[in-house]
């Protein structure tokens, strides 16, 4: 048995967008898939889950997302091209009040919690560690690399490598890629 998605059952999902040359493993969950757009050329692996809220998932072309990455919440959230999160990243677009001032979990009714929803954007060759955390309202610019089993909970700069709990800055990354990607592209309308 193939273990990925062929397109018509893709389309069969009601995705709002589905790419060419889509590949999801049949382990994925999908949840509100109605809001979740998938440009070309994007690979999902093994027991990823993508939960959009009323802001929706967008996620650009040429981007993996690495088994057991979860994306969920209410805020809007894009991954941009050529982007790739590693295996376990966990994005949050809602999050939780743990401060005892308010109860916290889905069971609860709403006026009893304080749900703080924010979007949420990867930019176009960002790279997220294994393990890594990403909090509501944060914005990773193109380029941004997040080593492994970081905490983000402020935005990354543009070709920033940042790390640790919480990420902080560690050097600059290089933007040769840039010009790797032009070739790329070259290569695509010549083939």
């Amino acid at each position: 048995m193939d273990n990925i998605f062929s397109h018509s059952e893709l389309e069969a999902l009601s995705f709002a967008k589905v790419g060419n040359n889509v590949k999801i493993d049949r382990s994925c969950r999908f949840y509100n898939p109605t809001r979740i757009s998938i440009g070309n050329n994007v690979r999902i692996d093994a027991f990823s889950v993508l939960s959009a809220g009323v802001g929706g998932i967008y996620l650009g072309s040429f981007i993996h997302l690495s088994a057991y990455v979860c994306i969920l919440g209410a805020g809007k959230v894009e991954v941009g091209d050529f982007a790739s999160l590693s295996v376990r990243v966990t994005v949050f677009s809602s999050n939780d009040d743990y401060s005892g001032e308010f109860m916290a979990n889905p069971t609860i009714d709403s006026k009893f919690t304080h749900v703080d929803s924010g979007p949420v954007t990867i930019g176009r060759h960002a790279v997220i560690g294994a393990g890594s955390v990403i909090l509501p309202n944060i914005q990773i610019g193109e380029g941004g690399a997040v080593g492994a089993l970081s905490f983000v909970n402020k935005n990354i700069e543009p070709f920033t490598i940042v790390g640790g709990i919480p990420a902080a800055m560690i050097k600059e990354r290089s933007r040769k890629l840039l010009e790797v990607e032009k070739e790329f592209q070259q290569n695509k309308i010549q083939s």
